[in-house]
């Protein structure tokens, strides 16, 4: 099997099961029990919070363990526009992933907020110049992904976050797909918040971080107990917890070297396709893009039929978003980039393993030619 949906999932890492496995076993404790085993269990709590937090480069007090990425959206975006809104305006990107998009339409739904969406270039990045025209003196929050997950097009975010940090609004950054390929340094990167999930850099699903700059005021969105200093209620996960600091540990101490072979490996990938493959077109940019990231439509040819067809050669990858599998409708993300419906259902997306190699590379663009040759159709 060559599998190249990292984007979708990462298998688990064996040296995070094995972090893990004591908290699922002996060691079952909950964190806020008062005995030795609820002791024992916020102490790894703890550990790990400090662990995400040194790769993030933050306080530790600033992590919050989440079910993933998702909430960690969900909880940064409707956490800092409700916890002290200096008005009800909200500035986001048309390339946001769905938990950032559905968030913001809740708030201009529920809430009534002003929902503010900035467009793309073709190759899917957003000028900064542009965010920094909408934003208002009741601009309460900006979002925008570090990374996109279809096209693998990277976002400025540090000079967003200039622009952001200069008028005083907070700057939360989806960084989803960067974890394990661009550095998560919050400081860095100026941004106020940062979600992660931890399925895509080798931990369980089920388990996600938002580090939030301390000082912001936030607004749960899970109302309970008051777990994670009053932020995000519910009995935490300890064990996924601690799968997910081993995980992006691990990602992170692996990340460059990864970065630099994956990226030759993409790039030789996309000369073969583009140079071999008839109708094949790349989306996102072709530098500044994630390194594990390729991503092509293929003119009058199904990306659904194409991956069926792939499948049957043993080759497993996406038409885009795993979260938007089995619908019919284009890519938004496609969409705001100029593509045209039809030349957007024909998309296929190749998310690259760090361990990916040429060699399998080469049989699946040999697979893209013969399947083409077959004219694997609509």
């Amino acid at each position: 099997m060559i599998y190249l949906d990292q984007a979708a999932t990462a298998p688990v890492r064996r040296e995070v099961l094995e972090a893990m496995w004591p908290y699922l076993t002996g060691e079952f404790g909950n964190p806020s029990s008062v005995h030795g085993l609820g002791t024992s269990a916020a102490t790894a709590l703890n550990l790990a919070r400090e662990s995400v937090a040194a790769v993030l480069n933050t306080r530790s007090s600033d992590v919050i363990f989440t079910s993933g990425g998702t909430e960690a959206d969900n909880l940064g975006i409707k956490g800092i526009a409700l916890g002290a809104p200096r008005g009800r305006h909200i500035v986001t990107t048309a390339i946001e992933h769905e938990a950032v998009l559905a968030s913001c339409d809740y708030l201009a739904r529920f809430h009534e907020f002003e929902i503010t969406v900035v467009g793309v270039d073709a190759d899917g990045v957003v000028d900064v110049d542009e965010v920094a025209s909408r934003i208002r003196d009741d601009t309460t929050l900006v979002a925008a992904m570090y990374a996109n997950n279809e096209v693998g097009a990277i976002q400025p975010i540090e000079q967003l976050a200039a622009v952001t940090s200069a008028r005083g609004v907070p700057l939360h950054v989806d960084a989803v797909q960067a974890a394990g390929w661009l550095s998560l340094d919050t400081r860095a990167l100026g941004v106020t918040s940062l979600a992660l999930s931890g399925h895509k850099v080798g931990a369980p699903k089920g388990i996600g971080v938002l580090a939030v700059r301390g000082g912001i005021a936030l607004e749960p969105t899970i109302h309970g107990g008051g777990q994670e200093r009053g932020r995000r209620s519910g009995t935490e996960n300890v064990a996924g917890a601690v799968g997910f600091a081993a995980a992006l540990e691990l990602a992170e101490r692996e990340r460059h070297d990864d970065s630099v072979r994956i990226s030759e490996v993409r790039d030789r990938f996309i000369d073969r396709v583009l140079s071999t493959v008839p109708g094949a077109t790349l989306t996102g940019p072709r530098e500044s893009r994630l390194p594990n990231s390729a991503s092509f439509t293929f003119g009058n040819v199904s990306g659904e039929s194409l991956l069926v067809e792939l499948e049957r050669h043993n080759i497993l990858c996406s038409s885009g978003a795993a979260c938007a599998a089995g619908r019919d409708e284009p890519s938004h993300v496609l969409l705001a980039m100029g593509r045209s419906a039809d030349i957007a259902l024909t998309a296929v997306r190749f998310s690259l393993t760090a361990t990916t190699t040429d060699d399998e590379l080469n049989r699946v663009a040999e697979a893209l030619v013969d399947l083409r040759k077959a004219k694997v159709s609509r």
